[in-house]
């Protein structure tokens, strides 16, 4: 017969201190050794006559700090308060040591209320937790409990208090706490002396931050790097290289973080040689394979253009973390080098490194700048898998790749499931819309937005106002401004840029000139929103004033700026001057002719009746002319009935464009202007055959904030009678002015008298018609037509301007005209 013997649980050996000599423990010392055997139960008391040795708790707590081990930490203090919470002021502090830094706060701050006594060290140990926590206020209460009850104020209590309020995001009040430095004499302690120069670094006072560190007596590495960092972070290039110089020169070895502000300096000097310089040094002092140094050298040499010594840099590190990953991709999306960031991240995910929301962020940006929507898809399905589609980031950038890829709904929807939307998101719908050409649901959003409080930046305003330019609505470029000047954006370079452009574009170029004289500063963007604003309202002298004193200023003129010089040319027939800049802006200014540029030249040239030099300058354009180069002289062959050459410029259009509505429009104009009408038949039968539809002429007139819109010998419109009316009465006043209708312009075989009748139901002429029913006295009257200002309608209106004594302004597809007391600005040439 088996007996089963009954196992008792081991006791827990004792812990017994030799008589005879103190200093030796007994067998049974290193209880506490064997985690894997230490656990207690009531069993394993043992008798309170035994002598308790604190030290032996001290050392089991610190292995267990050491493997950050709790759970065994929490059983020695079990232990320690089931014989009698004997333990001394020194190891409660070393138990308090193993709570905070294991984050268990609670548990910290009750150990503290209980321990029987305290000492600074107790104090700074429970402040440093709760800061790391983010307790910051409960903190600030226990410091100034350490001094209310009368503890040492020492290094350590500095240190930890000048950190509090570095991490509280209150810097300012280390200025107080240096006062208290200075009086106890700790200002040449190194310790302190660091967090000071730390903190003056934050605040951006970089004198009191070197008189700092020019009190402190032994200076090591961390506090040159201290100082170094400072002047790197708050734009001090040259301090922090010739410091970085001293300390080599006594003998101090730079560790990472020295090395990378000092590469930082490098690309705020956007010094690649210095940059490179630096990184032999970093390979000499093996830190080149450090991840905060490779992070820098990646920027160092991505900031300085190189992006292939930054590649190489990265591919050095032998392990790269998930940031040098993401700052890679970003590199190289910020690059336009689109491809290589994508192939980097599927490297990345290949290599098991997981991308994190700036990774997804830069290789989103890298299908927009390709604007691919298919690859943003994919990207977008790996955004969704992780679970990151919800970071801000991401949604921003998914935002931008489908507003970009011409995807507005995608972009919209989400946008709309987005929880906190910030104005970045706001932004991207806005910028996405207007630059897709649908300004009033930009303008929409932009309202939605102020009503939702989210503050407007420069973004915002900026393209709220582009999206007036492209609609020529005035009135909510007016009350933009105005909200625009309650805030300290006004002073802001690119909303004034902004303002200028809206306001040429709406029509009205006074203000447009008020805003630019009312700016600071004027850089290059400045000049030429003001030239191209003048060009458009075909105010070419001025704008040629204009360059001349931009150049006086200093201002280095742009491609932009040749653009707006020339077509300020072309719009008033400046031959000569035309070819002269065209010619600078190669010789003085070393600017490659874009084709804007040559389309700018043929309309000058054409329009000037020089249609073989036109013809001759497109030959020598060193690319394949554009079909906006060719429209330009096919536009030229129709105001001088030049057929043969219409035909060329139409052949080459629709050779790159088979489709193209304009050209086939234009070229039926040639020839029924010539009197062709066979050719004219077979051109709308060419038309009608490939679908071809010709864009119906519409004008526009804005009425207390509604837009009235006129076709060709429109009837709809609830006030047509009172329009009728006045037509009547304009056409009566206008032929007693002088006015005798010009036929050529109907481009249909019908007869004189029709012509003429449907000459005064163009349009234009009856969204004039309505202006002048409501517009009220004394303002101007303002139209937009999406085609050419007709020949006819130009003349009428320039005497309907003079028999009514109003301003009237047209702005048709190609530029302005301001008709007053019988004068047109153009001068009767566009």
């Amino acid at each position: 017969m088996i007996k089963l013997l009954k196992l008792r649980k081991p006791r827990w050996p004792t812990l017994v201190r030799s008589q005879s000599n103190p200093s030796i423990y007994s067998p049974h010392r290193n209880f506490l050794a064997n985690p894997t055997t230490f656990f207690i139960t009531d069993e394993n008391l043992t008798n309170p006559s035994e002598i308790f040795d604190s030290y032996e708790y001290a050392d089991a707590l610190r292995s267990r700090i050491t493997s950050c081990n709790i759970k065994e930490g929490k059983a020695v203090h079990c232990h320690a308060v089931k014989r009698g919470n004997c333990l001394d002021l020194f190891c409660r502090n070393i138990l308090l040591d193993l709570y905070v830094k294991s984050e268990l706060i609670t548990d910290a701050r009750k150990l503290f209320d209980e321990m029987p006594e305290r000492n600074v060290v107790s104090f700074v140990t429970l402040i440093q937790g709760l800061s790391r926590s983010g307790e910051f206020f409960d903190a600030f209460q226990f410091l100034c409990r350490l001094h209310r009850e009368g503890h040492e104020l020492n290094q350590f209590v500095f240190t930890t208090a000048l950190k509090l309020f570095v991490d509280w995001d209150w810097p300012q009040i280390g200025e107080y706490i240096h006062a208290l430095v200075l009086k106890l004499c700790f200002d040449s302690n190194a310790f302190v002396g660091s967090v000071l120069i730390d903190i003056y670094s934050r605040c951006g006072t970089i004198k009191c931050a070197r008189k700092v560190f020019d009190m402190i007596l032994g200076k090591d590495v961390v506090v040159f790097t201290g100082m170094v960092s400072c002047y790197a972070n708050n734009d001090y290039p040259y301090e922090a290289l010739q410091l970085f110089s001293q300390m080599s020169g006594v003998g101090l070895r730079p560790n990472n973080f020295t090395l990378t502000s000092v590469l930082k300096a490098s690309v705020s000097l956007e010094s690649l040689e210095l940059g490179k310089s630096i990184h032999g040094c970093s390979i000499k002092t093996q830190y080149e394979s450090d991840p905060y140094v490779g992070a820098a050298l990646l920027d160092m040499y991505a900031k300085c253009g190189d992006i292939e010594d930054a590649c190489c840099v990265f591919e050095m590190i032998p392990s790269c973390n998930v940031i040098l990953w993401s700052s890679m991709i970003s590199r190289y999306a910020h690059s336009n080098r689109n491809e290589e960031a994508l192939g980097l991240l599927q490297r990345m995910m290949l290599n098991l490194v997981v991308p994190n929301e700036y990774s997804f962020s830069s290789a989103l940006k890298a299908c927009s700048n390709m604007g691919s929507l298919n690859l943003g898809r994919q990207v977008h399905g790996h955004v969704v898998t992780i679970g990151l589609d919800s970071e801000a980031f991401v949604a921003n950038a998914l935002i931008d790749v489908y507003a970009k890829c011409g995807c507005m709904e995608a972009s919209m929807e989400i946008f709309s499931g987005l929880l906190h939307k910030n104005d970045v998101a706001w932004n991207t719908v806005i910028v996405g819309y207007v630059n897709l050409g649908f300004g009033e649901e930009a303008l929409r959003l932009f309202c939605q937005m102020r009503d939702a409080q989210v503050p407007a930046s420069q973004v915002t305003y900026s393209s709220a106002l582009k999206a007036c330019a492209s609609l020529a609505a005035i009135e909510p470029s007016i009350q933009l401004h105005a909200l625009i000047a309650k805030t300290p954006l006004i002073h802001n370079n690119v909303v004034g840029n902004s303002l200028i452009d809206s306001y040429a574009k709406c029509g009205n170029i006074r203000d447009a000139c008020k805003v630019f004289d009312m700016m600071d500063d004027h850089d290059v963007i400045s000049w030429n929103a003001l030239i191209s604003g003048h060009a458009i309202h075909g105010l070419g002298e001025v704008v040629l004033g204009f360059f001349s004193k931009m150049k006086e200023d200093g201002i280095i003129a742009n491609d932009m700026t040749f653009i707006g010089v020339l077509s300020a040319c072309s719009n008033i027939g400046l031959v000569d001057e035309g070819r002269a800049y065209f010619n600078s802006m190669i010789r003085d200014y070393g600017i490659k002719p874009q084709m804007e540029h040559y389309a700018c030249m043929v309309r000058l040239l054409g329009r000037s009746g020089h249609l073989d030099e036109a013809m001759n300058f497109i030959d020598q354009i060193p690319n394949e002319p554009s079909v906006m180069v060719w429209r330009a002289l096919l536009n030229a062959c129709l105001i001088h009935k030049n057929v043969q050459l219409g035909n060329i410029c139409a052949e080459r259009v629709l050779k790159i464009e088979p489709e193209d509505e304009v050209t086939l429009v234009l070229l039926s104009n040639i020839y029924a202007k010539a009197g062709i009408w066979e050719n004219v038949a077979l051109t709308r039968k060419l038309m009608r055959s490939r679908g071809v539809k010709k864009e119906p002429g519409l004008s526009w007139i804005e009425i207390q904030g509604e837009t009235h819109c006129f076709t060709v010998g429109d009837e709809t419109h609830p006030d047509i009678k009172l329009i009728k009316a006045m037509l009547e009465w304009l056409n009566n006043k206008a032929k007693k002015a002088g006015y005798s209708p010009d036929s050529t312009v109907i481009l249909h075989d019908i007869g004189e008298e029709e012509k003429g009748r449907l000459l005064w139901m163009h349009s234009e002429r009856l969204a004039l018609a309505f202006g002048l029913v409501k517009v009220p006295l004394g303002r101007p009257i303002r139209i937009i037509k999406n085609l050419r200002f007709c020949l006819d309608c130009h003349a009428a209106f320039t005497l309907i301007s003079k028999v009514v004594l109003r301003k009237i302004i047209v702005r048709d597809m190609n530029r302005f005209h301001h008709f007053e007391d019988g004068v047109c600005s153009c001068n009767d040439y566009w």
